[in-house]
Order: structure tokens, then sequence, then C-alpha cells
């Protein structure tokens, strides 16, 4: 058993079938996240505050899993980087560390490939895997931070893989992230990026996490967004809305939305006045994208970014201007894909 992606009470409830008493439970979890986070070979036979019966238990019972860094591309004129990791069966994933003034975000990865296949988006190319435990997710965070001695303030769920087809996984994950015997990472510093996924976005309300869900809209109008983005055939904008709405009213936290402007598709007046007249009443922040370039597509960047989100700011909507960053070494929103061998 991965014991990586085990959260605390899973771990406790795991260790009481040894027979082994409650209080180890937080000595296991706390050592295990403590050195894991420190880098290096970690295995049981380092936790030397137990019995060797007790760590032949652990040995004989879970593994502690780890990913082998391939390849790194660093951006000469931003200081992102671009880490390639292999997993332990071969597949391989990629991580992203951005450097804002604030604070280093990480734009990790919760599958292997992606289902989605959005039109303008690198991610599905090479077709879907398999999701990410819980354990690859966070040794993303914590092997990056180890590789580029950086520490990591922020956590965001947009690279390859859409994080809520993943939902269990997920939902492990930012519970292992938070937890206070682990990392304990406040989800205020996480987000959480899907392109609809309805049925799980109102599951996700439930659990009332204080993280950041941003939804990659990128149409206003069935029509268009059906052609970019085949889940709006499944959830069409409708029904998106009315998700949206339960979210925010279960949790009281304001949802982003991302819109990639590609020229001529979806960057005019007239997208701009569809976009005031859904998302008018809604309590929302707009990220406007800059469309980065993705092999394959005959999508290009818009050119009316600054005049598309005046229109929206006179219309009433908080919008602003993505920053790109790590567009050369295709790192930049919708660029992952893992091409290397």
């Amino acid at each position: 058993m991965d014991i990586l992606s085990l959260t605390y009470e899973q771990l406790e409830v795991e260790l009481a079938k040894l027979g082994c008493e409650k209080f180890r439970a937080k000595q296991v979890f706390l050592w295990l996240h403590t050195a894991t986070q420190g880098g290096g070979n970690v295995n049981f036979s380092q936790m030397t505050n137990l019995s060797l019966q007790l760590r032949a238990k652990l040995d004989s019972n879970f593994y502690i899993n780890s990913l082998n860094l391939q390849k790194t591309l660093v951006c000469d004129t931003d200081n992102t980087v671009k880490y390639l990791y292999a997993l332990s069966d071969g597949e391989k994933i990629e991580t992203v560390m951005m450097e804002y003034k604030h604070a280093n975000s990480l734009c990790i990865s919760t599958q292997v490939g992606c289902k989605m296949n959005c039109s303008f988006c690198a991610s599905g190319s090479n077709g879907f895997v398999r999701n990410l435990s819980p354990g690859e997710m966070l040794l993303q965070l914590y092997q990056s931070e180890v590789i580029s001695g950086r520490q990591v303030g922020n956590v965001v769920l947009m690279g390859i893989g859409e994080p809520l087809d993943n939902f269990d996984n997920v939902i492990s994950f930012l519970k292992i992230l938070s937890d206070k015997n682990g990392r304990n990472m406040s989800l205020r510093n996480v987000s959480l990026s899907t392109c609809g996924l309805c049925d799980e976005i109102e599951q996700l309300a439930e659990y009332k996490f204080p993280l950041t869900l941003s939804i990659s809209l990128h149409a206003a109008n069935d029509t268009l967004r059906n052609s970019i983005m085949p889940i709006n055939k499944k959830y069409n904008i409708e029904r998106l809305m009315r998700s949206c709405a339960y979210y925010f009213k279960k949790t009281g936290r304001r949802i982003s939305f991302e819109y990639a402007l590609i020229e001529g598709v979806n960057d005019d007046e007239n997208s701009a006045l569809a976009l005031i007249g859904l998302l008018k009443h809604s309590n929302s922040h707009i990220n406007l994208i800059g469309l980065n370039k993705v092999t394959n597509s005959t999508f290009t960047k818009s050119q009316n970014v600054k005049s598309f989100q005046q229109i929206l700011t006179n219309g009433g909507l908080n919008a602003t201007i993505r920053r790109t960053l790590g567009a050369q070494i295709g790192a930049a929103c919708g660029q992952l894909v893992t091409m290397y061998n």
C-alpha cells in the first residue's frame, strides 16, 4: 500500500489493523511527511523512534513512493521551471514552478494524460492513461521544493489532467496537504481548475474547502463552447452556472472564470457582451488568458486582450489579464504535454 497516499484518518485505520496503538499514527504520519519533504532516499529503517518489529511491519505492508526527475527546463525570461518526472510505472508527468513577488506557485498534474480533449489544450493530445494517486500529487510538491531550493507558497491543480475527473484522489490529496501533522498548507493557498464537471463541482462544495475554484469557461454560449470544449455537450452552460451558484452558496467562495482569448473565435465585442450577460449577476472574477502556442492547433493568440478586458470592466465585471509565464519552455497555460522519453 502506498503510505503517502493515505490521509491521517486512513493511516489510523490501517495501523489499527496491524495491532498498533492509536498514537502510532501521529508518529508515523509526522515522520513520513517530514522525512519526505527533506528529500533523499526515505525508508522505514530510518524511523529509529519505532521498534524494529514495528518498522518491519511497516515495511511489509507499505511502500514509500518517489518520483524520478527526467528533465528540467528553465525559462530565462521569467525564471519559470518545468520538471519532467517519471512515475514508478514509467509514465511521465510535468510540474511547473512559477515565481511571483509574493510567493512561488507550483502547478501540479493530477492525471497522466486527459480525457477532456479541449481543442486549445495540449494535455490530452496523447490520450488518457491513468489517474495520479494522492501521493504522486504530493511528491510533485515535496520533490520540486528540494530540487529547486525554493519554498512553494501556493499550489495550483492546473497541470496535466482534469482534477475533478480524479475526484477521490484529489480530495485525499487536499486533506493530506492541509493536515496539521504533515505539510499543513492552508487550502486558501490552493486553486483547482476544472473544465466544468458539474456533478463533481457540487460534490466538492459539500467539503467546504476554502480553496479557489477556477472554471475553464472560454465561451459564453453553448454553440461555441460545444465546438471547443466537448464537456459542454454533457454539461451545458446553464447547468454549469447552476452548479457554480450552488458552490458559492455552500462555500461562500468567489469563483474564478478562465477565458482564453482565441483570435477570430471568442474575442470580439459580441463575445464580451455575451460574457457580461452571463456573469454580471454572479460574484465572480474573470481571468483573461492570452492563448499560448500549442503544437498541431490552428488557433492563434488574440490581439484584442486589452480591449476585451475594457468592455468587460465597463460592463461591471471584475476582469484581469493573467501574466503569461513559461511559454518559452512549453510550460504556460494549455501547453503541458509529456513529450520527452
